[in-house]
């Protein structure tokens, strides 16, 4: 059954923000000093303003008018400036801010077990490394910037009204409370939808998904209306809440315009009664009323913004839930193993019930074969990942060389080979170089001609340097096989488990891979997951698994002639195959 990464509380997605805005304490400084500097010097004009308006009713001369100008001048210049820069450093903050965050997401999404990774909804991972970071940058890049002028611009505007006269500040504050209800009746009410929108996006990539991966079955089947009908109706039940937000978002414009309203008569109000009891000068009413309306776009920005502010809220906490996973364990200490000999001793795992492998023990002698065979859902595949250390089996032990794998340098001593392979786009000799960024292109072309891959990488436009994957040349599955084995070949694990690495390439291409599968893993302790017994012929030894239990063991040879489960496989197997041939 699929579910959902976990999403972080917002306590502590602002706690993990902030641990983040804190380990860059300098660009931190930097940017907050200048965003206070660029929202001070807006409040120089409408000062200057209201002191020309009492010197005019005084008569000041031209030069006074003149002066008052050039003021006005250059704290509107310096306000552009610091506005840009502050902009620019709030934008560069958050998006470094973003940057650690996004590496640790990927980091923790790369490291998921795999038994995680079977229940997680492909859809939700998607929309979470895709959908919710463009979501936060578009938020950091264009929103952030405009929220933190706002706020400053509130704070230093407010602070000015009270320092011209405490009456007309708190005239000026008979606004807030109204701005106060106007935000509590928005917040609760448009909070769950962002949340539940969030949720329908992954929902619709996930069908999405679901439809292009299985596009070839679609086709087939004919189901392309019920996959689009699917699609359609989770675009609509995004599209119904983003309505419904916009709604409650018209209404809240509503309530602010009102409080703007009752702020400003309530400042001219105070102001006229102040000037004609002579407590204000009509000059510092002016310049309380101006710095009232110099918080309607602020106001307007903190609170309009929420949905943008939620939106990345919402995707925020979905990136943090993330980021907040367990990271790789490492071992305390780190061993070498005696040889390259694999024992399991009484694996059991379940993912629910019942137990998926049963007290399973088997020893891999260094440098020899074993297969595992069985019928579709006996637990060869979770075996294989308890052997490779990518499943923590729920009892029983697995060492290597007598080390357990909790002590290994796993990524050195064991190498995991499934039937999915995947080609990255980019030169094949980069791609290649990924299990061993150091090899020369002699030991690219040795590992090629090793797994029966030289001759059509040799065949390609530019050989090696050949640009491949989906973007580019397109590799086949056979061809996409022998690239993952060859990168075997120069990583040059201790331990080889192949996962029916073997099974995408069609008859006559499998048995070809066979071969390259044996050519790869001569020498090396090797675990195949036969999918074709012709696989498990070729092994040492051979394992049988029924329900989670092992219930044979030996040769190929021994198996046969002892006509159990094994036999009745191989006879079916063999029937099977001499039906492809002809």
């Amino acid at each position: 059954m699929s579910s959902l990464l976990p999403i972080a509380s917002a306590r502590r997605t602002a706690a993990a923000l902030w641990a983040e805005v804190r380990a860059l304490p300098v660009r931190g400084v930097v940017t907050a000093v200048t965003a206070v500097a660029a929202s001070a010097a807006g409040l120089v004009a409408p000062w200057v303003l209201g002191d020309l308006v009492d010197d005019i009713a005084a008569g000041a001369d031209r030069g006074d008018v003149l002066t008052a100008a050039a003021i006005i001048g250059a704290a509107a210049l310096l306000t552009g400036v610091l506005t840009g820069l502050s902009a620019t450093l709030i934008s560069r903050l958050g998006e470094t801010v973003l940057a650690r965050l996004r590496e640790r997401v990927v980091d923790r999404t790369l490291h998921l077990p795999a038994a995680t990774l079977d229940k997680v909804k492909s859809g939700d991972l998607l929309s979470r490394v895709g959908d919710d970071v463009s979501v936060v940058t578009t938020a950091i890049g264009q929103t952030g910037p405009t929220l933190a002028a706002a706020l400053l611009t509130v704070v230093l505007t407010a602070g000015g009204m009270f320092a011209l006269d405490w009456r007309l500040g708190l005239a000026g504050l008979v606004a807030a409370p109204f701005y106060v209800l106007a935000v509590r009746w928005y917040l609760p009410r448009s909070g769950p939808f962002y949340a539940k929108e969030r949720v329908a996006i992954g929902d619709r990539a996930q069908a999405m998904v679901s439809a292009l991966q299985a596009a070839p079955t679609v086709r087939a089947y004919r189901l392309e209306e019920t996959h689009t009908a699917a699609i359609n109706d989770r675009s609509r039940a995004a599209m119904d809440l983003s309505i419904g937000v916009f709604r409650l978002f018209t209404r809240l414009v509503a309530r602010m315009n009102r409080a703007e309203f009752l702020g400003l008569a309530a400042i001219l109000a105070t102001g006229f009664v102040l000037v004609r009891a002579d407590l204000v000068t009509v000059g510092a009413t002016t310049a309380a009323a101006l710095y009232f309306h110099r918080l309607f776009n602020p106001v307007g920005a903190l609170i309009m913004e929420f949905d943008e502010v939620q939106a990345a809220g919402a995707s925020l906490a979905r990136l943090v839930g993330v980021a907040d996973l367990d990271p790789p364990r490492q071992p305390e200490r780190v061993r070498e193993p005696a040889d390259g000999t694999l024992v399991l001793t009484g694996i059991a795992h379940r993912y629910d019930d019942p137990l998926v492998l049963d007290d399973v023990s088997v020893t891999v002698p260094a440098g020899t074969r074993l297969a595992v065979v069985g019928a579709s859902g006996a637990g060869k595949t979770t075996l294989a990942g308890i052997a490779a250390g990518l499943l923590e089996q729920e009892r029983g032990t697995v060492t290597l060389g007598g080390v357990p794998l909790g002590e290994l340098d796993r990524a050195r001593h064991l190498a995991m080979l499934s039937q999915e392979v995947h080609v990255f786009s980019g030169p094949l000799v980069e791609d290649l170089r990924l299990a061993k960024p150091d090899a020369t292109e002699d030991e690219v072309w040795a590992a090629l001609t090793l797994v029966g891959a030289d001759g059509w990488a040799r065949a390609l436009e530019s050989g090696v340097d050949t640009v491949v994957g989906e973007s580019a040349h397109a590799l086949t599955a056979a061809q996409a096989q022998q690239v993952a084995l060859a990168r075997l070949v120069l990583a040059d694990p201790a331990v080889a488990i192949l996962d029916e690495a073997t099974a995408e390439a069609g008859s006559a291409g499998a048995r070809d891979l066979e071969r390259a599968a044996l050519a790869a893993t001569e020498g090396r302790t090797t675990v195949i997951v036969a999918h074709r017994l012709t696989q498990a012929v070729m092994a040492d030894r051979i394992l049988v698994l029924d329900h989670g239990k092992v219930v044979e063991g030996g040769t190929h040879d021994e198996l046969v002639a002892a006509g159990g489960r094994y036999a009745e496989l191989w006879r079916s197997w063999h029937v099977a195959d001499l039906g492809v041939q002809r």
